[in-house]
């Protein structure tokens, strides 16, 4: 009998590389030491695979749902050279073209029949068809980040860069963007017609920040654009036609590094995710039933001079993503290797997806869609959230079963345990240390603490949470 002692200890972490929503989040590519795959990303469906050896990726970008990829070499032993961009067609499981540079490849944004590629202090332009044909190019301040977003509806034209001076916007009109191809038998409404066109000629530089820029983002149709810097405190909406500020929203007071903003495809709503592991939700129009979250004082502003920050608007929800080092562990990490690739465990995407309530005794095709959020986090977890309830039936849970819909969904067909919530961290009030100062309150500051604890939760519901298998994914 063998009596000898065996210690059990953790698992080396998923390291995911890249992980990138198509501009519609209908699909969603990942990058791994193994090679990439493509997912659905509601209902979470594998739908190929692919084995690379020889080297990883740094980057694998969708051309929306079609079978071409853009594939950028990057890590410690990259598959390509990082000053190349090779044009790789699933269908045929084969690279198709490659396109080499000067420079180390930044960034990449593309749509239907257009590639944009940002390098260090430059941004070229590819227009795709039988043939790969340069269209143009323009410079940049230093963008070692490779920022740059481009539209991509129907008709939609925008394309956002760097300006030439650091925290500027250069808005380019590319084309219009040409319809989606239709599948299958006519469809009996009318194809969309193009916008008219403006009545002014678009604004082409916007002076949004004052220090450097750290993410841009567009929605599909290119009307707004989100920006934000390398403070991390404000999210900035602007009117692409006009150059108008539209929206200030306020993330937090301290510095932080935002890793994205996602437009809700409706552009009633944005979200926000950062290096504090904590996502954002933002209403930007009044039709959402929601409303960001002010100062007391900011009634005060037009006749006080109050700082600038009392008049911010905060989000009206949020997600705390557990951190992989609040798992426990029953032995210590193994030592990494020097030469082992690291992933930041709070480094995320997160995009918009439209789901059926899934707790209505009405038919699913009759059921009124809802908007919910997916992330993902470059340490092999996926998460569907639900944004909380509007209404004041939800108000509560307490609140009767025929009064509405409940405020706390239940899991739907769990993969794996749901992660530790940030919900049983404590948050109780620190005591006094005579214990007199609670027992002396008045009724009327008892109400007051009443009524904030019957209002609405402001945090997310976890719907459904899965972890990145090393031999089958997300599969």
């Amino acid at each position: 009998m063998n009596l000898a002692r065996h210690s059990i200890s953790s698992t080396a972490p998923v390291l995911i590389f890249d992980a990138r929503f198509d501009p519609d989040c209908r699909i969603f590519t990942t990058s791994t030491q193994a090679g990439f795959a493509v997912y659905r990303t509601w209902p979470l469906q594998l739908l190929r695979k692919r084995e690379i050896i020889g080297g990883t990726l740094s980057a694998v970008v969708p051309l929306q749902t079609s079978s071409l990829l853009f594939l950028v070499g990057g890590g410690r032993s990259p598959r390509y050279p990082p000053n190349k961009v090779i044009l790789w067609d699933d269908a045929l499981a084969q690279e198709v073209a490659e396109l080499e540079f000067r420079e180390k490849v930044r960034g990449l944004a593309c749509r239907r029949g257009w590639l944009a590629v940002a390098l260090r202090r430059r941004v070229v332009v590819f227009q795709l068809g039988e043939t790969v044909s340069r269209y143009g190019e323009w410079d940049t301040c230093d963008n070692a980040r490779g920022l740059l977003a481009m539209a991509t509806a129907a008709h939609s034209t925008v394309l956002a860069i760097p300006g030439r001076q650091m925290g500027h916007i250069q808005l380019v009109h590319l084309p219009p963007c040409p319809p989606p191809q239709p599948i299958g038998p006519p469809s009996p409404t009318p194809p969309s017609r193009p916008p008219p066109a403006p009545t002014k000629h678009p604004v082409s530089i916007i002076a949004a920040h004052t220090s450097a820029l750290s993410t841009l983002s567009v929605p599909p149709s290119g009307r707004l654009l989100a920006t934000t810097s390398t403070r991390g405190t404000l999210i900035r909406i602007w009117d692409t036609n006009t150059g108008k500020l539209v929206r200030e929203l306020r993330r937090g007071a301290d510095k932080a590094i935002i890793y994205g903003v996602a437009f809700r495809p409706d552009e009633r709503e944005v979200c926000v995710w950062s290096d504090k592991g904590t996502v954002h939700v933002f209403a930007l129009t009044a039709g959402t039933g929601a409303s960001n979250r002010q100062s007391t004082f900011s009634p005060l502003a037009p006749f006080l001079p109050l700082p600038k920050y009392f008049d911010s608007e905060w989000s009206y929800a949020q997600y705390r993503i557990p951190s992989q080092s609040a798992h426990i562990s029953l032995s210590a990490q193994p030592e990494k290797p020097p030469t082992a690739d690291v992933v930041d465990e709070e480094k995320c995407v997160v995009g918009w997806i439209q789901v059926a309530p899934e707790d209505q005794d009405e038919p699913r095709s009759a059921r009124p869609m809802e908007y919910q959020l997916v992330a993902l986090t470059y340490t092999g977890r996926w998460y569907r959230l639900a944004l909380p309830s509007t209404s004041a039936s939800a108000a509560s849970p307490s609140s009767s079963p025929s009064s509405g819909r409940p405020s706390t969904p239940s899991l739907r067909d769990p993969v794996s345990a749901s992660p530790p919530s940030v919900r049983t961290i404590s948050m109780a009030r620190p005591r006094s240390s005579s214990g007199s100062s609670f027992g002396m309150r008045s009724d009327k500051g008892k109400e007051r603490e009443r009524e904030k604890e019957e209002k609405p939760g402001r945090e997310c519901t976890l719907l459904e949470y899965r972890r990145f298998g090393r031999w089958d994914g997300w599969g």
